[in-house]
């Protein structure tokens, strides 16, 4: 069924919107985008599967666990027994014949540098400080804003909108008033706000949801943002299957329209004359809409060094334990082998010949090295930012000296607070025009000004050093 896209032409002053361009968009942001920020994310997570869910495809050997890892794709099929011809799914693959799977091991670098980013970031409590003149204006902003962030998940909605953006790249955030309800007027005070603020909604967009109709003649201006994505329907049919439903959403600057599998279920008017959503990029990516993934950057070097272990382990396991040939004695396999136990022959060609154990590979775990050693220059995140100090570090009691150990760090996390900043002062502007426009709070642009305040950079690790 075709969409009818008329409110959105009501408006002379309104962006155009081609129905032809939308469906294109729509198909274009199917299954190739989804597994790619799914990818991403399995990535990050380093999600673990049964292997007994692909017996058609996993030969299972004497080393093998009974289990497979998202970060296993990156691997050669030399260890993991299958390989992956295309971008295809996390887990699976074809089969290689007569490659049995080895020892994998996973070190997910990725994921513990990217919890350390976060840390930084946001671990530290962040203030938001309204700018207005007025005094008993701020104190019903302030309160207000508090109230909404808190009813959102407070802290944990922050750190989830910055997961997203290392993550995927990017992170939006849909400011939402629901209409049907019921909201205290201004003139109440602070906590009459307060409770009207709390009905806002923050709802923090999954990358592949999101479809951003960008303005022909400037890629930083959205003219329409678009969700469409499959929903539960919490339903069954007659043959048992789970239902759901294709929604797409289409909210421009003066209107809005939500569709169930094509069919038009609700639309109406957006009061604020502007579209309200927050875009932050994590890291700056000129002329596109999505910024520079954390996990993208680190996953050539994560395979590198996933591979390198696992060769590593596959060497151990096959020669830390020594093997004996023997020559000449009957039965030799079935004889154990124990201090005190003694074999005689009447061959005198008989003979053991002992080989095995790990002599060690110098190179190897130099290359191992050295793989960790360009994964902290990508990232900026070294690992005494996590707590791992090596004796090669040195002393680093003082301040001075954990800041230039983690100068990388620290000039990365002052940049992001910038975009981050700048993406919360937005969010609560648009929680602000919402509930001025509801009546809940009355104020003009200028009294939506804040100051996002941060903690110390380098939170409590610098701060004790320096005592």
């Amino acid at each position: 069924m075709p969409f009818n896209l008329a409110i959105f032409h009501s408006d002379p002053n309104s962006p155009p919107l081609d129905e032809d361009f939308l469906a294109q968009q729509l198909s274009l942001a199917g299954a190739e985008q989804a597994v790619k920020f799914e990818r991403l994310m399995s990535y990050y997570r380093n999600d673990l599967q049964d292997s007994a869910a692909l017996p058609s495809r996993v030969d299972a050997g004497e080393t093998a666990r009974p289990y497979m890892q998202a970060q296993e794709f990156g691997l050669p099929p030399r260890i993991t027994g299958f390989r992956h011809d295309t971008f295809g799914a996390i887990f699976g693959g074809d089969r290689v014949e007569n490659i049995r799977r080895k020892e994998v091991v996973i070190e997910n670098d990725i994921g513990w540098r990217i919890d350390t980013m976060l840390h930084y970031l946001f671990g530290p409590p962040v203030q938001i400080v309204s700018q207005a003149d007025d005094p008993a204006l701020r104190e019903q902003i302030d309160q207000a804003q508090a109230a909404a962030l808190a009813a959102n998940g407070g802290p944990m909605f922050l750190r989830q909108m910055a997961l997203f953006a290392h993550v995927y790249g990017f992170a939006d955030v849909v400011v939402r008033m629901p209409s049907p309800t019921p909201l205290p007027r201004s003139g109440g005070g602070a906590a009459s706000a307060a409770v009207g603020a709390r009905s806002l909604i923050f709802e923090l967009v999954e990358a592949d949801r999101a479809i951003p109709i960008l303005n022909a003649e400037d890629y930083r201006k959205c003219d329409y943002y678009v969700q469409h994505f499959r929903q539960r329907d919490n339903s069954v049919d007659a043959a048992g299957a789970e239902r759901s439903l294709m929604v797409t959403e289409i909210i421009g600057p003066r209107a809005w329209q939500r569709y169930h599998d094509r069919e038009l279920v609700a639309e109406g008017e957006n009061p604020l004359g502007e579209i309200p959503v927050v875009h932050i990029q994590n890291l700056p990516r000129p002329f596109c809409y999505e910024g520079e993934s954390e996990v993208e950057r680190l996953t050539p070097m994560q395979d590198e060094l996933n591979t390198r272990l696992s060769d590593r382990a596959n060497r151990i396991t096959f020669q830390s334990f020594k093997m004996y040939l023997g020559r000449g004695i009957d039965n030799f396999e079935d004889r154990p082998i124990a201090p005190g136990r003694m074999w005689s022959t009447d061959n005198p060609e008989a003979g053991i010949i002992e080989f095995g154990g790990d002599p060690g590979s110098p190179s190897e775990s130099e290359h191992i090295d050295q793989v960790r050693e360009a994964m902290d220059k990508i990232s900026g995140v070294p690992p005494v930012a996590a707590g791992l100090v090596r004796d090669r570090l040195g002393n680093l009691s003082s301040g001075n000296a954990l800041r230039i150990t983690l100068s990388a760090l620290l000039s990365k996390t002052a940049a992001k607070r910038a975009v981050y900043g700048a993406g919360l002062e937005r969010l609560c502007e648009l929680a602000l025009t919402w509930l001025n426009a509801a009546g809940v709070l009355t104020t003009t642009p200028a009294d939506r000004r804040v100051q996002i305040e941060w903690g110390p950079l380098g939170g409590d690790l610098l701060s004790h050093a320096n005592d």
